[in-house]
């Protein structure tokens, strides 16, 4: 079977004028973020080595990490379990949800659940999942799968989402972009309130302490987390490292490489379900590690695809993604690829087979351009070769040794290259043969083109073989010893550059806060609650939800200080645990006495922050005890938010679009 219905769904994705703007607009923006993002981190390359070999070293002794972090997380109280394939972890879902009575089952984005479709498999059993992520929503409510691992709408303009959500949702046809987020989280607000359970991905497992990582930047990632009484994660089980000074310089890499960001806005740490006392947290927490193809994969030539960590650059690079998106990429027989782009391209043949998708390999100019832009450093170009010289697996144990998605006349060519290669005396025969006939391609140029059946050769100009190849010329050269040159002399030692002036702690935080979006706002422990009901006053705010520590400072205020979590409340007030100075990050734990939902549900987040609670950076607040002990924790970086409509920035979703930190300089602890 060829690929032809890959090659039709190329033509007319290409034809597409709406698709090829939206793809070029996706691209343009994303890769120049991606270049400005990284431009604050100097030691870029540094770190791209050393989290490359991270996770080579995590999927070498990948039995032994995976043994070690189930360890820890069933410590921890979350029930672990290993599914072989995409048919053992959906049976494992069902039968929680069915102990559950559940219905509802409301979804953060999780690619491995799109590998193994499993909402087909929900529906299929009279569950409803709904898909909580902007983006994937839009898809799910227009029948299709995502066409990008980080955008997954990246294929629609407005018009289209808005005529989608007027059918859909029976909403006034609009093209307003606020509008239309702002229905979405309406109608996804009720999902999250009332949905039995929550289902998550998990972005990476840190094997010393048991976290579960998730990233996102809407807030449906906590809200699944957080509100449902039971939380079931997904897991690929590749997507492992050591400890949190690891999970530290990823966190520093995928932002960047995924969004152009230096955080995520939410960043949260998840340990355990709610412990007794807690006021919040799903009671039972559930992971799920997922094989599905990746040990067959592990032991084939292509094991260094599960270095990825899904960042999406790779896609945002690739000249053939920006032509045909997501959707162009699909099985021979029509099928979407799991996964699309260069790492899907070695991804979905290695885990489903070379024979269903090996072909994609060839949608590929081998650039480079990838592997440039992976923050793992992949070698995606010669992944790709392998995938086309027949090294997937092909749903066995085995692999190919026959070259996939190569029409049968090239593959006789290179056959024939191979058998006159091998020999020195035949090559230079064929070689001056060559250079006679295109003579008679050619005659008048030193340029010809090759005859249309040749597809490819016929569009470009090809050099005419000349009549004394190199090797013919090379033994008639007479040259200079190459042990005769003269050696370069060495650079000059400058002398050490004066150290970069730093700016004070208090100082690159705010700056860092406000280009977030964020609002501080200094005062003293004195001011603090006469500044709090200000600010409260301006908005017309009478009931706020509140933290132990929050409940303290507005004992005697005359609020309605509400204590257990309430959509209703229009403002939340939390204490930070600490603060990052070099991204302008929050940390808010849960637990007894912490309410992470104030600083979620709310419209505006109130946050009180020590000044002695500031820190330079993610790495200084990862291990200290006050992470390790809460049963969640999130790292706040602005307001939510979504470009899942056309690239354009849309200021709070599902989480609070407004954030005000006050910064006091003699804040006790508590």
């Amino acid at each position: 079977m060829t690929p032809k219905i890959f090659r039709e769904r190329i033509r007319t994705s290409i034809a597409d004028e709406a698709l090829q703007a939206a793809l070029d607009g996706n691209a343009e923006r994303r890769c120049q973020g991606r270049i400005t993002a990284f431009a604050s981190l100097p030691d870029h390359s540094q770190r791209r080595q050393r989290a490359h070999a991270i996770r080579l070293e995590v999927i070498t002794h990948l039995e032994d990490y995976l043994s070690r972090f189930i360890t820890q997380v069933e410590a921890n109280g979350i029930r672990v379990y290993r599914a072989a394939d995409a048919t053992a972890a959906i049976n494992i879902f069902l039968e929680i949800a069915s102990s559950h009575n559940a219905k509802l089952v409301a979804k953060s984005k999780s690619m491995v659940s799109e590998e193994i479709n499993l909402n087909h498999a929900l529906e299929a059993a009279g569950l409803r999942p709904v898909e909580t992520d902007l983006g994937e929503y839009i898809v799910q409510l227009r029948g299709e799968r995502p066409s990008h691992i980080i955008t997954p709408a990246v294929h629609l303009r407005r018009h289209e989402v808005g005529a989608l959500f007027h059918e859909k949702l029976g909403i006034p046809y609009t093209e307003d972009i606020p509008v239309l987020t702002d229905t979405a989280r309406q109608v996804l607000r009720e999902v999250f309130l009332t949905a039995d359970i929550g289902m998550s991905g998990v972005n990476f497992g840190v094997v010393e302490t048991g976290t579960l990582c998730i990233v996102t930047n809407e807030g449906n990632g906590r809200m699944v987390t957080t509100l449902p009484p039971v939380h079931i994660a997904l897991m690929g089980m590749e997507r492992l490292l050591p400890n949190l000074d690891d999970l530290a310089l990823f966190l520093s890499l995928l932002p960047r490489s995924a969004t152009a960001q230096k955080l995520s806005v939410y960043t949260n740490l998840i340990h355990s379900p709610r412990r007794s006392g807690d006021p919040e947290g799903p009671q039972e927490r559930h992971l799920i590690i997922v094989d599905n193809g990746r040990s067959r994969l592990l032991s084939s030539g292509l094991q260094e695809a599960l270095l990825c960590i899904r960042c999406g650059a790779c896609l945002n690079a690739c000249p053939v993604f920006r032509e045909i998106g997501g959707h162009g990429y699909v099985a021979l027989d029509g099928s979407p690829a799991p996964y699309p782009g260069p790492i899907g391209s070695v991804i979905s043949p290695g885990l489903f087979g070379g024979q269903a998708f090996g072909h994609l390999a060839q949608a590929s100019s081998l650039c480079g351009a990838c592997r440039e832009a992976c923050p793992v450093d992949i070698d995606l170009p010669g992944l790709l070769l392998r995938v086309r010289a027949g090294k997937a697996p092909t749903g066995t144990t085995e692999t190919s040794t026959e070259a996939v998605g190569i029409p049968a006349p090239l593959k006789t060519g290179l056959k024939i290259f191979r058998l006159a290669a091998a020999r020195p005396r035949l090559f230079g025969l064929l070689q001056q043969a060559a250079g006679l006939g295109s003579r008679l391609l050619s005659p008048r140029s030193n340029w010809m083109r090759l005859p249309a059946f040749t597809g490819w050769g016929y569009s470009k100009d090809l050099p005419r073989p000349v009549l004394k190849p190199f090797r013919n010329r090379w033994a008639d050269l007479q040259h200079e010893s190459l042990h005769e040159f003269k050696k370069s002399d060495p650079p000059p030692v400058s002398a050490d550059a004066a150290p970069p002036s730093t700016t004070g702690l208090k100082e690159q935080f705010i700056q860092e806060l406000q280009a977030l979006g964020g609002e501080c706002l200094p005062c003293t422990r004195a001011q603090l609650p006469v500044t709090i009901l200000s600010l409260l006053r301006v908005r017309g705010i009478e009931r706020l939800l509140v933290d132990e520590a929050g409940a303290e400072v507005l004992s005697a205020s005359g609020l309605e200080l509400v204590r257990t979590p309430d959509p209703t409340c229009r403002a939340g007030l939390t204490r930070a645990t600490a603060g990052l100075a070099d991204t302008g990050s929050l940390l808010v734990t849960g637990g007894a006495g912490d309410l992470l939902s104030a600083s979620l549900l709310p419209e505006t987040h109130l946050a009180i922050l020590n000044i002695s609670d500031l820190h330079a950076s993610l790495p200084d607040v990862l291990n200290t005890r006050v992470v390790r002990q809460a049963p969640a924790a999130v790292v706040i970086s602005g307001p939510s938010r979504t470009a899942d409509i056309e690239m354009t920035l849309t200021i709070g979703v599902h989480g609070p679009g407004e954030l005000i930190v006050l910064l006091v300089d003699d804040f006790p602890t508590l």
